[in-house]
């Protein structure tokens, strides 16, 4: 999973995702058809269906084609082989599309929407079908009580509508060996359903309930695989297993807390097992309390490290094997925590090896236990350490998506998630790999409202370095963050990350992103944030991540910046001055947005009224934060200064007092002073420097560079050289309007630069 992708991967991918580009056209009305000069051998096609129901589960971008499986009606053009279906996606018309092929290996998981219907496309595959898994169908075997009536297949017929069909067995299917029937319904007479199998060699019928095992010895010389997961079982059963002498992997596991059960384990019972089943590899007795003693005591246990040598083992009757099983269930038993295991691999609960391999194995088909199990694995990440992280994190992601719907495996799993993804563990993990975590988590996102899962998924997302590690999915997990936010009711932690990852995401990006963000409504939403903290008179890190969010997302972004004036941010921003007025951080926030308002020379005159600039003015002489308010509320009254006495229309205060204050503040500003702000560009600065309508403005721009060059030189004097700042540098100094402070500070910003520029190429030398 975490090597490159191949060729034959890529390829799929892209051709699933652009079918009408490649190997298909679109008819008018949106059916998809295949050009007519393909041909497509299955070991092609295969992994087309197969790759199609993996990113219709995992990827929400990905549009599901209802016309997808016709492509591969015509066997002349498409051949099909080994196809494995999963969830409600799977309808009856799609097997119906395929009935023509010679499938040989057909695995249905979980498609519920499935109805009998599919029964008669199963006897079409009957004459090469080898492998056939229907575990989870749940409605297969139920037809609709009138056959005449209309067909709906959009929706889920309700069972209790439906009558159940009970004359349809594997009568023509002679070449079934592997049969799995696990979760069948209720009321299917499974033996007469595969009695007419004659070479069955693995059979699951896991959660069947069955009186009678006898009719399994018919297989007593084929069957090498028997899965009898929480069936409930009795000493009449054992009798009949143990004469299925072929035997190799045999699981009598169960789930200890879905219903009370009466048989209990006993030395007897294992003993009978091992010693009736001499070909056994493999054993499965998870979740099965024992009614006596089956281990040696711990003071008869053999000295020395752990041994897999069935002579020394813990568990007295398998000392009776001839050689150790490749494995051993014995998740959630008191066995797993012995010391000496005749098997080279077990599942359990002792470490995290065991744990591991209890997921890996439990997956597919057990949900309720993966999700104990990774609960473990969870306690694991966050007390211990993780040994094994790379496994870890594949098998939690396996799972995550192999259960999308399913609560418990998504909350376990996205805790497990936020563990193995911190920085402890950064530098195991490559970039395939983390992309992986990020697309489950968005996933899990989407699935679920519930609270647990989405404080998990936040926090996780937390873990990656934003915006970088997210760009591939940056409208996405944008969208999912705003719904999370717009929520009429929302837990208080999770709105707390959900700005702080949206603030996060808007903070370095290009304009084309920001614009895009903002026409999700971003805007709007971090207001509507700010106005119920207000109500509820509260400044939080919410109401201070919403503030700094809308800069970010104004930075030289007009659309943004005329969607805040819009949506009454100015509003806003007077009453959250008034209500707060010690909040530095805060007022620090609003003043770097209203900067960004202010660059925008269309709506500087919404800025240009009595009370605005009274306000900014006043905002010169606060020591907030150092000298960030001052200097914010200075750039941005040095932007409206920029447009001249004539677009002055205001009587108070007067142009001339608002200018003498705004150099007094500059005056007042320690030129070292360590900044709290960060420049992707100059430009709007530098636009600033050219001029003589406004000397305080060009006073505020010198300030300003002088400031980030002398104290932060490694950063900024490369971004002002690259800007074209040192040519309008120049000209300021030759300027009769420039005041002579202004261009002494406008020499010591290009001395700052050609020292800089000197000593870079000299360390190039």
């Amino acid at each position: 999973m975490d090597s490159p992708e191949s060729l034959m991967a890529l390829c799929t991918e892209y051709c699933l995702r652009n079918l009408d580009g490649t190997l298909c056209y679109l008819l008018e009305n949106e059916t998809l058809r295949l050009h007519p000069d393909i041909f497509l051998p299955s070991e092609i096609c295969d992994r087309l269906v197969n790759e199609y129901i993996e990113l219709v589960n995992a990827d929400s971008v990905f549009e599901a084609h209802d016309s997808f499986f016709a492509l591969f009606s015509d066997p002349r053009s498409t051949r099909l082989t080994r196809i494995h279906l999963r969830e409600d996606i799977v309808q009856d018309q799609d097997l119906e599309a395929i009935r023509k092929q010679d499938l040989v290996e057909l695995s249905l998981t979980n498609c519920e929407k499935l109805s009998a219907k599919s029964l008669q496309t199963l006897v079409d595959f009957s004459p090469t079908l080898v492998s056939l898994s229907l575990f989870g169908c749940c409605n297969i075997f139920y037809e609709e009580e009138n056959p005449g009536g209309s067909e709906d297949y959009d929706c889920l017929v309700n069972p209790s509508r439906q009558v159940l069909v009970k004359d349809f067995t594997f009568q023509d299917f002679r070449r079934l060996r592997f049969l799995n029937l696990g979760s069948m319904t209720k009321g299917v007479d499974v033996k007469r359903l595969i009695q007419p199998l004659t070479c069955l060699t693995a059979l699951d019928l896991s959660g069947i309930q069955l009186s009678d095992l006898g009719f399994l010895t018919q297989w007593k010389d084929t069957l090498v695989s028997l899965v009898l997961y929480n069936t409930d079982l009795s000493e009449d059963h054992i009798r009949a297993i143990i004469q299925l002498q072929k035997l190799r992997h045999l699981d009598i596991s169960r789930d200890q807390l879905s219903s009370y059960y009466k048989f209990k384990l006993n030395r007897k019972v294992l003993s009978l097992i091992v010693q009736n089943l001499s070909c056994l590899t493999s054993l499965d007795i998870s979740g099965h309390m024992m009614l006596e003693n089956c281990a040696i005591s711990k003071m008869d246990e053999e000295l020395g490290r752990p041994s897999t040598d069935p002579s020394k083992s813990s568990i007295l009757p398998f000392r009776a094997l001839k050689r150790p099983l490749e494995f051993l269930g014995l998740f959630e038993t008191s066995l797993c925590r012995l010391t000496h295991i005749p098997a080279y691999k077990v599942s359990g609960d002792k470490d995290e090896e065991q744990v591991l391999n209890a997921i890996e194995v439990y997956t597919e088909h057990r949900p309720e236990i993966t999700s104990r199990a990774i609960n473990l694995l969870f306690d694991i990440a966050r007390i211990e350490r993780c040994n094994q992280l790379l496994r870890a994190l594949q098998l939690v992601i396996m799972a995550l998506k192999s259960h999308k719907y399913d609560k418990t495996i998504q909350v376990t799993g996205s805790a497990a998630l936020f563990y193995l993804t911190n920085s402890e563990y950064r530098m195991e993990q490559s970039v395939k790999l983390r992309r992986q975590v990020i697309q489950v988590v968005l996933n899990g996102m989407e699935s679920y409202q519930e609270v647990t899962v989405q404080r998990n998924c936040c926090l996780t997302l937390c873990n990656f370095s934003i915006p970088d590690e997210l760009e591939f999915q940056y409208r996405r997990v944008n969208e999912l963050l705003l719904n999370i936010l717009n929520l009429t009711r929302q837990d208080e932690s999770i709105q707390r990350i959900a700005v702080h990852l949206c603030n996060a995401l808007v903070c370095q990006v290009d304009n084309d992103h920001k614009e895009a963000v903002g026409k999700m409504g971003f805007v709007m939403t971090m207001l509507k944030l700010i106005q119920k903290k207000l109500l509820d008179r509260t400044c939080d890190q919410v109401m201070e991540f919403s503030w700094s969010a809308l800069w970010n997302i104004t930075d030289e972004t007009p659309d943004n910046c005329e969607m805040f004036l819009n949506y009454s941010g100015m509003k806003l921003f007077l009453e959250c001055l008034k209500e707060f007025p010690e909040k530095q951080e805060l007022h620090r926030n609003m003043l770097g947005l209203l900067g960004n308002v202010a660059e925008v020379r269309e709506l500087r005159p919404q800025l240009m009224t009595p009370q605005f600039i009274t306000v900014f003015s006043n905002l010169l002489e606060s020591k907030a934060d150092g000298i960030e308010v001052s200097y914010n509320a200075c750039g941005v009254l040095s932007h409206i200064m920029f447009d001249g006495p004539g677009a002055w229309f205001i009587s108070e205060p007067s142009r001339d007092e608002v200018v003498e204050r705004m150099w007094g503040a500059i005056q007042s500003w320690d030129s070292s002073s360590r900044r709290n702000i960060n420049y992707r560009s100059f430009e709007p600065i530098l636009r600033l420097l050219p001029q003589g309508i406004s000397p305080v403005s060009q006073h505020w721009a010198t300030w300003a560079l002088y400031n980030l060059v002398s104290v932060y030189p490694d950063k900024y004097c490369p971004l002002l050289i690259k800007e074209g700042g040192m040519p309008l540098l120049r000209e300021l100094v030759g300027m009769a309007t420039a005041r002579e402070e202004t261009k002494e500070m406008a020499r010591k910003v290009l001395e700052h630069c050609g020292n800089f520029k000197d000593e870079t190429m000299e360390m190039s030398r």
